[in-house]
């Protein structure tokens, strides 16, 4: 096997000036694995030019090292090709990893993708933009936004300035007066979040739990039908003693699409930890079988 190795140069694992110590790791790890591979580090937002030039080259897999935001922009570019995906789970949470069961140690992913054991995975899409895991839009979004908004003018860690963006979005409270189509029904709310996955997940709400499976052509949705800081952190602790899908201030459902209106032009929508603003009314899909992933032969 041959495969070309693009990693994240700012994936939460590696430091910038310990870039090349990494490159020449991943190559002693697929070499003693008895896979022929190049190494390229790549800048955050040229991920997905980068897998398009390896997708027309002659290699037989694409390998990407990063979190899932990286992942999943490399999934987004590589969705349209017949290469398979290798992953290594370089990232701070590695969500999308895990529940296709990848290894998290580089040593051990390496050996994975020289398996070549190849699966098809569902993509959930949002207004023609792919993502991995999950999408909301509200608290989430505003949180995440405000996180990196610290990380980058305050140098604080990833888990300091997301507890402190979190507190500040409940201090903020707002909710989004939202109608949501799916399967011929409509329904009209107002809540705080809307979070939308891909496939069905175990959920606490602000922080999507596992999927046991990520091929079974579905949409996950869950929204918050509260209005209040007391009410949202009264569904926050139902959430964390795994009673969430049993209060009547929750919803969940599952299916193949769905679209969102909201006021405004336009809403921050998370997707798989970055977040961006899209154009309303946003149309969620899910792509079937879109993506093929190197995986444990027990994997998902």
């Amino acid at each position: 096997m041959r495969a070309v190795v693009l990693i994240n140069a700012a994936a939460g694992s590696i430091d910038e000036t310990s870039t090349n110590r990494e490159a020449e790791r991943i190559r002693e790890a697929f070499r003693a694995a008895g896979v022929d591979v190049e190494v390229e580090a790549v800048e955050g937002g040229h991920m997905p030019e980068a897998v398009q030039r390896a997708a027309a080259s002659d290699v037989d897999a694409i390998v990407v090292g990063g979190g899932d935001g990286t992942i999943s922009a490399a999934a987004g570019a590589l969705g349209r090709c017949s290469k398979p995906l290798g992953i290594l789970p370089l990232g701070t949470l590695n969500h999308f990893a895990k529940d296709l069961g990848i290894p998290l140690e580089l040593e051990d992913a390496a050996r994975t993708i020289a398996e070549g054991h190849v699966i098809e995975v569902d993509l959930g899409e949002v207004n023609g933009r792919s993502f991995i895991n999950n999408s909301s839009i509200g608290l989430y979004p505003k949180a995440v936004e405000d996180r990196d908004r610290q990380r980058e003018r305050h140098g604080r860690g990833k888990w300091a300035a997301m507890v402190r963006a979190t507190l500040q979005a409940f201090r903020r409270f707002q909710v989004l007066r939202v109608r949501i189509e799916a399967e011929g029904k409509e329904l009209f709310l107002s809540t705080p979040l809307v979070m939308i996955g891909n496939n069905h997940y175990d959920v606490s709400l602000l922080e999507a739990g596992g999927r046991e499976r990520l091929d079974r052509g579905e949409l996950s949705v869950y929204v918050a039908r509260v209005t209040g800081r007391a009410a949202m952190l009264k569904l926050l602790a139902r959430a964390a003693v795994g009673r969430l899908e049993q209060s009547r201030d929750f919803e969940a459902m599952l299916v193949p699409d769905m679209r969102i209106e909201a006021g405004g032009r336009e809403v921050r929508v998370a997707l798989d930890g970055e977040v961006t603003r899209m154009a309303l009314p946003l149309e969620y899909r899910i792509r079937p079988k879109a993506l093929r992933v190197l995986v444990p032969a027990s994997g998902a």
